[in-house]
């Protein structure tokens, strides 16, 4: 073949690439770079043939191969211009270099490219898929224009890099009289994935009015996303309303709504919603089944789940991933049948158990009291080398809800001779807008004084209506007083002693938690919402909790 294109013209070379840039060949990128020689070999390398050969590259299965003939080019002196630099950073992007992107990068100031804001953007998301966001900042502060789009690559890198927070924060700053920018769908997609993860339910409010407004509000993706916002918000009367008000429902809407009775404890209504969607006729996909898994999970709806894992496989023809069997193993587990749970990761696994399965097994163990078989578990997760902070942590609640002082010491000093760090527990608030943070014996709050005297007050009225401390829950070998005195000071305790002191009477007071909730602050939050007659939601690490009249949604099974 490369005789055959020697005796063609120059014109009719750059030609050629351009036809194979539209082809899907296999060798695609030999034929370029027999082209590109032969353009080498003319002694005609100019821009418009560099940027020729640099997009075909970057359309190829070998998009690092760009960055190569990038090198090459300039190595003759061809400098390039701001398409020669976009090509390379798509190239970059598609192989997550962030090194080639930062040598870019210092070609475009050295070009003087700085000017070029479509180019910026696209560095700015190569940063922020490599999570330099340090990066993406200062390409973002020296935009000399920023339009939605370049606004919209600051969210995601924001979110991305679990600063939601922040993400929100720049909800009202496009807008503001500085830049007076207005947010498009793409923008408030990702402010309301920020709002779902932060269960941010006053901010995702204020998104839900702003599409409705602007007449984004029929567009199905930003529905789904508004169900699954509510849903991980602990609002699913919401979240049930804007499905129902969805005239055409795609899988994904369906899989929203199931997955969000799920981590609300709706375990029934799951099944129900699943057996509408099979008679409307959408078929589910694994994403579907993962929610309907979790709901029997969640509920302790074992034989039901196990029903399900057969309906998934044999009726639908999908193949479990690891997902659903961690459902089914949570599921086993949940309900006390830890030796059918260890069997089914040995002997029905089809995909070799990852570290997440075993964990599940290990949490299990913890709330049954299984001892030998948390060791065991342990054992594995150490072939897999996957140890974590949180595995010890499970271990010792193992120990500790047995009895076994010694062994809670032995882990103890365990970890201390490994300098594993366990994350303390953290709860948030959100009230008027902002997000209160709260740690387990938390002086830092400006309202301490005013939050402890009323956590001491809530403590005095609840013991009065029954409540008795779970001792259980504290892991430190103590007496029964220092017992007491740790487990009053949990984060969850000093949020909702914040809730009391800072809301109405009667308002629903919404609190999240980094960790799994523990049985004394359960029982605590149960007694409390009877005693003064609140709602209380909260979303620990596993899923929601509904207390009401001193009930819980979950019925005591989590």
């Amino acid at each position: 073949m490369a005789s055959s294109l020697v005796h063609l013209p120059y014109q009719a070379l750059v030609r050629n690439i351009i036809s194979l840039i539209n082809t899907h060949s296999s060798n695609k990128s030999h034929l370029i770079q027999i082209h590109a020689q032969l353009l080498r070999a003319y002694f005609i390398l100019d821009i418009i043939a560099c940027n020729t050969i640099l997009k075909a590259y970057m359309q190829t299965i070998s998009p690092s191969k760009t960055l190569t003939f990038y090198k090459h080019m300039r190595s003759l002196g061809v400098r390039g211009n701001s398409f020669s630099s976009s090509f390379v950073l798509k190239s970059c992007i598609k192989v997550s270099s962030l090194f080639s992107g930062q040598q870019v990068h210092g070609r475009v100031v050295q070009d003087g490219h700085q000017s070029d804001s479509v180019l910026l953007t696209s560095l700015m998301s190569l940063y922020s898929l490599c999570r330099d966001l340090d990066s993406v900042r200062k390409v973002f502060d020296e935009l000399p224009t920023r339009d939605t789009v370049t606004w919209n690559v600051l969210i995601s890198s924001f979110t991305c890099s679990n600063r939601t927070k922040d993400a929100l924060l720049l909800f009202d700053a496009m807008q503001s009289p500085e830049y007076g920018l207005e947010p498009d769908e793409i923008t408030c997609l990702l402010l309301l994935q920020a709002c779902a993860h932060l269960g941010s339910l006053n901010f995702g409010e204020r998104v839900h009015k702003y599409v409705e407004e602007h007449g984004y509000g029929n567009l199905l993706k930003i529905r789904n996303s508004l169900i699954v916002m509510y849903s991980r918000s602990g609002s699913m009367e919401k979240a049930y309303r804007v499905f129902c008000d969805t005239s055409e429902k795609n899988v994904v809407t369906w899989s929203s709504i199931i997955s969000g009775l799920a981590m609300n404890g709706y375990g029934r209504e799951a099944i129900n919603a699943f057996k509408e969607m099979q008679r409307e006729g959408v078929a589910p996909d694994e994403q579907t089944f993962t929610g309907i898994l979790s709901a029997c999970s969640h509920s302790g709806l074992v034989d039901e789940g196990i029903s399900l894992f057969d309906v998934m496989r044999f009726e639908y023809g999908l193949t479990p991933n690891v997902c659903h069997y961690g459902c089914m193993v949570d599921l086993l587990g949940r309900a006390g049948l830890l030796d059918r749970a260890y069997n089914f990761i040995v002997n029905e696994m089809i995909v070799p158990p990852d570290a997440t399965i075993w964990r599940t097994l290990l949490g299990a163990c913890r709330i049954h009291k299984y001892v030998g078989l948390g060791e065991r578990v342990i054992e594995h997760l150490i072939e897999l080398k996957a140890q974590q902070a949180g595995d010890y942590v499970l271990l010792l609640n193992t120990y500790a809800s047995a009895g076994h002082w010694n062994k809670v010491a032995d882990v103890r000093r365990l970890m201390k001779e490994r300098e594993i760090q366990t994350n303390p527990g953290c709860t948030t608030m959100e009230l008027n807008g902002k997000i209160h943070e709260f740690v387990a014996d938390d002086g830092s709050h400006p309202r301490k004084e005013e939050i402890y005297a009323m956590l001491e007050e809530i403590g005095t009225q609840i013991k009065i209506a029954g409540y008795v401390a779970n001792m259980a829950s504290e892991l430190h070998d103590l007496d029964v007083e220092e017992k007491k005195g740790a487990l009053s000071y949990h984060s969850e305790k000093i949020a909702l002693a914040f809730g009391i002191l800072a809301t109405a009477p009667g308002r629903t007071l919404r609190i999240a938690k980094n960790l799994r909730i523990c049985v004394d602050c359960h029982d605590f939050t149960k007694v409390l919402s009877s005693v003064y007659n609140r709602v209380v939601i909260v979303r620990d690490r596993n899923r929601f909790h509904h207390f009401r009249y001193g009930r819980c949604s979950c019925n005591d099974y989590w």
